[in-house]
């Protein structure tokens, strides 16, 4: 079962801005920020769902500040100095993360000294390509390319593809007005699939929706996206 982390960073910092009240330290006030990333394109997720860890270097024992990666793979942290290490708890994401040869999981050396901004590089199983999406004759239609990147003996098949749509920018399998899904098993060139919903009627009433396509990898908790689309009607 995933579980949510949605409040935890915000959680952390409430007590982090208590105990430095309570010691006359001044509150956190350095952000680290920065985006998924694979080959210079952003890994888009769904939002709250993909957690992180930051772990301050030097400190046995130490809780990690943990957080989640927005719906277009960006994350952000207000912190202090210091150096500290990134990671992502196993079996989260639409990806691979780096093991170490003892089977730990691989981590990202970070040294902060003011604001920085690092992105987080990833191997994703599969990725949504050229993404074109279209709201005419009261449909959203969705056409796509999937590139399969991982492809060694870790590989893994797709479950299905989806075209999600919404009222608001939260677009997703828990953030959804209509879906449209397609078997992995019936895409025949996966150069070229292509998807169809009917626009949902909302109220109020909008000209508007939100859209995006999702990849769900078998055997694999969270899928993999094409960014968000605002679609006018």
């Amino acid at each position: 079962m995933k579980i949510k982390f949605h409040y935890t960073v915000i959680l952390s910092l409430m007590l982090f801005s208590a105990a430095c009240k309570l010691d006359n330290y001044a509150p956190p006030s350095v952000t680290l920020k920065g985006q998924l990333m694979y080959k210079g394109t952003p890994v888009n997720v769904e939002y709250n769902q993909v957690p992180f860890q930051l772990y301050q270097s030097g400190f046995k024992g130490n809780t990690p500040i943990s957080g989640t990666f927005d719906q277009d793979g960006t994350y952000s942290v207000l912190t202090f100095n210091g150096n500290y290490k990134f990671t992502i708890p196993g079996g989260q994401g639409p990806f691979q993360w780096k093991e170490l040869p003892s089977g730990g999981r691989d981590s990202i050396a970070i040294n902060l000294t003011g604001d920085q901004t690092v992105n987080i590089e990833v191997t994703p199983y599969y990725m949504i390509r050229n993404a074109q999406l279209v709201a005419s004759g009261g449909n959203i239609t969705a056409q796509f390319s999937i590139e399969k990147v991982i492809t060694d003996a870790t590989a893994k098949n797709i479950q299905t593809v989806s075209l999600f749509v919404n009222k608001t920018q939260f677009t997703s399998t828990a953030d959804q007005a209509a879906e449209v899904d397609l078997a992995g098993t019936l895409i025949t060139d996966p150069t070229n699939v292509n998807l169809s919903v009917a626009i949902p009627k909302f109220t109020p009433t909008q000209n508007y929706v939100y859209a995006r396509v999702g990849i769900r990898i078998a055997g694999v908790e969270d899928m993999i996206f094409s960014p968000v689309q605002k679609l006018t009607y």
